[in-house]
């Protein structure tokens, strides 16, 4: 018998090529008039341009946003949107940049407008993190959902193909999580399974033409259907882990969930067939877990920890501290078991139950 909530997370949602063309307009229909345009150091030339988009409505560019949000660079941000006087903020970039607009959102309660340029997923969330003393803390606040996103795929074009392949990967394990969520519901299982099939053939694609405008679109696509299963429903064992890792270890994000989801799934897969079966079916392979590990190999993306720069002697720290305040998970975690996940995925090995 079905039991469910279903939630909708009020969000705007613009989504063409050429569409950051309309950034003014919807930036004047929240009532923002001194916008602050926010992006990392490498993205500085896309946030002047986006700043000339918006002339008069905008007060200036902060271009320090970094990965994890570590609490300094938050209320650095924070100092300067308040000595310009910013009523909005436009994030211009991926997970690093929108999660520095949500630290803003909480503290000032700015109106946000998103515009992506990976596959992160990270615009269609209520969900902050801010790292501080090597510890990474999230949590949830209608506050820092943005209120409007701009979906351009020619903004995607000149993202890396190693970090397209990674982007992608990550917001594939937003989705495979959402259908084993504790709260999910038959509307994020047809989103889940559409986002991960959307990404499992646009990002071979873009792997052998970076400029196929068709497979960036089909990728921006699964990650915005991917996004919004993580805003709606509860993470598990997997985002645990990737944020203790990326916390603790100050490891790539996206990268970090590219090498640890087919371990995640792996792990997981005995107490959630049905889900698994579903996974699968997405990306056209016989098993979740094995299937991603070979797609990540055939894209040429990471797999192991230890390329990350992880040490053998990190693991069985992360492993207690994922233990610590631990998600809500579909099979029980027993710390020899997560140890030796942890093992495989440091070492690179396919993925075992």
């Amino acid at each position: 018998m079905r039991d469910f909530v279903y939630n909708a997370s009020p969000a705007r949602v613009v989504f063409a090529p050429g569409s950051r063309a309309r950034l003014t307009d919807e930036v004047a229909a929240l009532g923002v008039e001194r916008a602050l345009v926010l992006c990392t150091p490498n993205q500085s030339a896309l946030a002047e341009a986006a700043a000339a988009l918006l002339g008069e409505r905008c007060v200036g560019v902060f271009d320090g946003a970094r990965m994890h949000v570590p609490v300094e660079v938050a209320h650095k941000a924070c100092a300067y949107a308040t000595s310009l006087g910013a009523d909005g903020v436009v994030a211009l970039g991926g997970g690093s940049t929108i999660g520095l607009a949500k630290a803003i959102a909480l503290d000032m309660g700015l109106p946000i407008v998103a515009m992506p340029t990976t596959y992160a997923g990270s615009e269609m969330t209520p969900i902050y993190g801010l790292t501080e003393g090597g510890a990474k803390r999230t949590g949830h606040d209608a506050r820092v959902l943005p209120r409007t996103v701009v979906y351009d795929p020619e903004l995607t074009l000149a993202l890396p193909v190693a970090l397209s392949i990674a982007s992608g990967l990550n917001a594939i394990a937003h989705a495979a999580e959402g259908l084993y969520a504790h709260d999910g519901n038959p509307v994020l299982d047809l989103m889940a399974e559409e986002g991960i099939r959307a990404l499992a053939d646009g990002l071979p694609r873009v792997a052998v033409a970076p400029h196929d405008l068709a497979a960036r679109s089909d990728c921006l696509y699964g990650a915005w259907l991917c996004g919004t299963v993580l805003g709606q429903a509860g993470m598990a064992l997997h985002h645990k882990l990737c944020h203790v890792l990326g916390g603790s270890l100050d490891l790539p994000h996206a990268q970090t969930h590219a090498v640890m989801l087919p371990h995640t799934l792996a792990y997981n897969a005995p107490a959630v067939p049905e889900a698994m079966r579903r996974i699968a079916r997405a990306l056209g392979r016989p098993e979740a877990g094995r299937g991603l590990h070979e797609l990540a190999k055939e894209l040429g993306a990471p797999t192991a920890l230890r390329d990350l720069g992880v040490t053998v002697d990190a693991l069985d720290r992360v492993a207690d501290l994922a233990l610590t305040n631990p998600y809500a998970n579909p099979r029980p975690l027993h710390r020899q078991a997560i140890v030796g996940l942890l093992a495989r995925a440091w070492a690179g090995a396919p993925p075992e139950p």
